[in-house]
């Protein structure tokens, strides 16, 4: 039975995001959201009917066109002509997690009745969500100010009976799934084109998707390390809390305190250690692990307070009687935390590679390469290689889009954020730190066979006996990309 999550005025958060991607859920508006909705809209058409003067893109043209006036007649082909001529986008369609998300999140900014919409265009969106109707939105294409132009433009062309849509594993044009469906195709009015356009949702479904995993994967991240750190012969008086209160970065001090956590009733923690101090990419895990999870948090304060807000434009306000034309679509602050973001996400990935490669240097009483007879086995070789080019492509990924801005609309909008490039750049980064950990996590329980009888962590014995039920020891060569395929997929599903 689907779960119900009626879209209202109160805040919501990422439990809600992930809760929207993981389960069957379906959507609807509080009584208070209909009632924002329709004061709105009311009030919109009062003001039509009172005024002669120009209103921003509800009776004139849009960008550098604004100060070309549009008859009455022809108010709601101008927004349809909107819809159409911003669909522009290119590249590959975006995954449909995406699309969800961004359904749900424009959903909930139009609920706010700020953007003057019909409630039937608000339910037309909700319509596809509980249907699982997935617009077929494409990667390239917005600036990330005015908002997300040519993606939302293509998330809200079925409602008109245009663009293609994904249901049930087949893809669709949009009048044949208002066919399929029984629905009519929507006649926009005043506003709806410029409302479902302007917004910031593509960044901020990606942004979202980001975080959640990001979350899941700075625990991996501290894991894994800790895993690594045994395996290594490594000490733990790194991680000693006197050492973290002298220097109280917040994360650095979780991330010491996970770790010691991890290892509180190891064996090989435990043992005699004959060198002196680790490499930094075991030393340094809470200083730079750490760094990490307090990016986390700025970027998730930023994406929180977006999806709790109003980023269309102009917007209204009937209490004031005040129509505004302003900048809420602007996603500098989202392109920024989408780069720093990724910068951290990178980072993780860097000096996970470099466990990784200490683990197979054949130092501390370890075989070269992990495995008893290397030289006839190549054994965890080239594993790292392949996260060494996964970390060189986060590198790539992780330089800043939202130091770029380059003039649009005939220079009405001279400054724009770039937030959408920085959106698809983290996604590919996410993706891509799954991999580096996975081969991390390979190399780490391999080396930790190699320590027996001595043992880990019980948590970690857990761990590892679980993950063996994916991926077994390599006691002579095999192909190792299925490995790496079950490793990432183990991750992705493991309880942490």
């Amino acid at each position: 039975m689907k779960k119900i999550h009626t879209i209202s005025l109160e805040d919501i958060g990422l439990n809600q995001m992930s809760e929207c991607l993981e389960n069957d859920i379906s959507l609807e508006l509080s009584p208070e959201a209909i009632n924002k909705i329709n004061r709105c809209r009311d009030y919109l058409e009062k003001k039509l009917r009172e005024t002669t003067g120009p209103i921003y893109g509800i009776n004139t043209g849009f960008g550098s066109l604004y100060d070309r006036d549009i008859s009455n007649e022809n108010l709601g082909k101008l927004q349809e002509n909107l819809i159409k001529s911003h669909a522009c986008g290119t590249g590959k369609p975006i995954e449909k997690e995406i699309v969800q998300l961004m359904l749900y999140l424009k959903i909930k900014s139009l609920s706010y009745g700020h953007s003057g919409v019909r409630l039937e265009t608000v339910n037309g969106l909700i319509d596809f969500f509980n249907n699982k109707i997935y617009p077929e939105v494409f990667s390239f294409g917005s600036l990330g100010a005015s908002g997300d132009l040519a993606p939302l433009a293509h998330l809200s062309l079925p409602l008109i009976g245009l663009g293609n849509v994904y249901f049930e594993n087949e893809r669709y044009t949009g009048a044949e799934i208002l066919k399929i469906m029984r629905w009519d195709a929507l006649g926009f009015r005043e506003k709806e084109g410029l409302a479902l356009l302007n917004g910031t949702q593509f960044m901020s479904a990606f942004g979202c998707y980001c975080l959640i995993h990001a979350e899941r994967l700075i625990r991996l991240a501290n894991i894994i390390g800790a895993l690594s750190l045994d395996s290594f012969d490594g000490r733990i008086e790194p991680f000693h809390p006197s050492v973290h209160k002298i220097r109280p970065q917040p994360g650095q001090s979780v991330v010491a305190a996970q770790v010691r956590d991890l290892l509180s009733d190891s064996q090989l923690i435990r043992l005699s250690k004959k060198h002196v101090q680790d490499p930094y990419s075991f030393r340094c895990i809470p200083q730079v692990h750490g760094a990490c999870l307090d990016t986390f948090e700025f970027a998730k304060n930023i994406f929180l307070s977006e999806i709790n807000g109003v980023s269309d434009n102009p917007n209204i306000f009937p209490d004031e009687d005040l129509i505004i034309s302003a900048g809420n679509f602007h996603g500098e602050p989202l392109a920024f935390a989408l780069d720093f973001l990724s910068i951290a996400l990178a980072e993780l990935g860097n000096i996970s590679e470099r466990r990784t490669f200490q683990l197979i240097s054949g130092a501390r009483g370890l075989p070269d390469y992990l495995v008893a007879n290397p030289g006839l086995n190549s054994g965890l070789m080239i594993p790292q290689y392949t996260a060494a080019a996964l970390v060189n492509r986060n590198k790539l990924l992780a330089n800043p889009a939202s130091t770029d801005s380059i003039v649009s609309s005939n220079g009405q909008e001279d400054h724009v954020s770039m937030g959408a490039n920085a959106a698809t750049k983290a996604y590919e980064i996410v993706q891509n730190l799954y991999s580096i950990l996975a081969i991390e996590l390979m190399t780490a329980s391999q080396a930790l066979e190699f320590r027996r009888p001595s043992r880990t962590s019980s948590y970690l014995e857990d761990w590892i006996h679980n993950f063996r039920k994916n991926v077994p020891f390599i006691d002579q060569d095999r192909v190792l990309h299925e490995d790496i395929e079950k490793s990432e997929a183990f991750l992705r599903k493991a309880t942490i």
